[in-house]
């Protein structure tokens, strides 16, 4: 039964329980890179170096639109979590009836708004004049597809919050393979063109969401509403927003350092922004463990902050940190010895230079996993503590380290400056998040035994 898959993780040994959850969880972002990954080999292989560049140089207005909708239910998901540490059911349905409420709203006004400006939002990034037609048929369906990145976010992290890391993995695992298959229909069959790829990843998307829900409704008893909880609650609703949309601002907010540094590589020209594409998106691929870690944190702190435990956030924060360390280090060395052939998944072999940057980008931001493993644990555990607004901060760090580099240092020095804009911002997010996460701690250790937050 669900009933069982539900983990407190206020018991137990924190290392052991940051593995069980982590893994699955791993293994879902694994399967959601899937959707991109896709796509982007799809593209690659079957459209060209042109077509991979339209879809690429989409990549960091994506990440800025649907990273801010993904923070959001993150965010959303935060009081659920704690009101589950708390033991406080009837309170964790009145914020589950009201995020649903909140996500509907904000993804009919954020679909609507950003639909009708996509096309300026590109000719602003100066995407190049050779694949800005291609480039729009693809991201105008993935933002019109923007409620169903609302809704597998928060069911999915509903789910998370009562400690289920894996039924959504299960979903996942159906949407990618769907995905790859509605690909292949849609570009090879239909010719479609990018748009073919946009349109497999909104319908896959939706088809995980609405599993999830389905799901969720039939299966946990725990959220199953009276009428009362289901009403709007104001009160609930602030507490919601006050957690959601400062979780999304920094989302956003740190897209925004990589919308000015991809505008800076769209200036290079197209060959660059294939590189780039090609090189970030088997770098996400092995970003996922860093993913999973920080979104395991989030429930990690946010469970526990609920049962008034600090001492499990500190120690959690800890493991989760070695965890990534020891990760970080095989990383650097899969990819700084393999980085080249794993790049030909999205790139012919006959496209040499492409593939000698793809490799450069890929060494320079392996180079710093490690601060990035301090940033997803870090940031993701303070906002598990309730500090959702920290994470704005650490947002704008983040910004400032990619606008440098795109706004200075890339006219000068070109592309190799490229490769570093990614660690610089994580460095400046880190000089933020690791004085921040102990005066969090410290701030709420003064505050125990005070009313929980509502």
């Amino acid at each position: 039964m669900a009933q069982e898959q539900m983990k407190d993780m206020t018991e137990g040994s924190p290392l052991k329980i940051i593995l069980e959850f982590a893994v699955p969880m791993f293994l879902g972002l694994l399967f959601q890179q899937f959707y991109s990954m896709a796509d982007t080999i799809i593209v690659g292989k079957y459209l060209g170096v042109t077509a991979l560049a339209a879809v690429g140089s989409t990549a960091s207005i994506n990440f800025m639109i649907n990273g801010f909708c993904i923070g959001v239910c993150n965010g959303f998901a935060i009081p659920v979590a704690q009101k589950f540490g708390a033991r406080d059911y009837s309170g964790l349905r009145r914020y589950v009836a009201n995020a649903a409420w909140l996500s509907i709203a904000v993804s009919a006004v954020l679909t609507v708004v950003i639909s009708a400006l996509c096309m300026n939002i590109l000719v602003w990034m100066k995407t190049p004049e050779d694949i800005i037609g291609q480039a729009y048929s693809y991201i105008f369906i993935i933002f019109v597809g923007i409620p169903t990145t609302f809704l597998y976010n928060m069911t999915s992290g509903i789910i998370r919050s009562l400690g289920d890391s894996r039924t959504p993995v299960y979903f996942l695992l159906l949407a990618s393979l769907l995905n790859i298959g509605l690909d292949l229909f849609t570009i090879i069959v239909l010719k479609m063109g990018p748009a073919g790829a946009a349109y497999a990843t909104v319908f896959s998307q939706g088809v995980s969401g609405a599993l999830c829900l389905v799901f969720m409704r039939c299966k946990y008893s725990i959220l199953k509403m009276t009428k009362e909880e289901r009403q709007i609650d104001r009160s609930k609703m602030a507490v919601l927003c006050g957690m959601g949309f400062p979780m999304g601002f920094q989302y956003s907010i740190t897209a925004i350092g990589n919308v000015i540094l991809q505008a800076a590589v769209n200036s290079l020209g197209s060959m660059a922004v294939a590189a780039v594409t090609a090189g970030s998106r088997v770098s996400m691929f092995f970003c996922t463990p860093f993913d999973a870690l920080g979104g395991t944190m989030a429930t990690w702190a946010g469970q526990n902050v609920g049962a008034g435990k600090l001492d499990r956030v500190r120690a959690g924060a800890r493991y989760a940190n070695i965890i990534g360390f020891v990760y970080a280090a095989a990383a650097f060395v899969i990819l700084f010895f393999f980085g080249k052939s794993i790049a030909l998944l999205f790139v012919d072999a006959g496209e040499t230079a492409i593939l000698d940057q793809a490799w450069m980008y890929l060494v320079g931001n392996s180079l710093f996993f490690i601060p990035l493993v301090l940033v997803n644990v870090l940031r993701f555990s303070i906002q598990g503590m309730g500090y959702s607004k920290f994470a704005i901060l650490a947002g704008v760090c983040e910004m400032i380290g990619r606008s440098v580099v795109g706004f200075c240092l890339v006219p000068i020095f070109g592309y190799p400056v490229v490769c570093i804009g990614s660690p610089v911002a994580w460095i400046c997010a880190d000089l933020f998040l690791v004085p921040a996460f102990y005066s969090c701690l410290k701030r709420l250790s003064l505050l125990f035994g005070a009313k929980e937050p509502e």
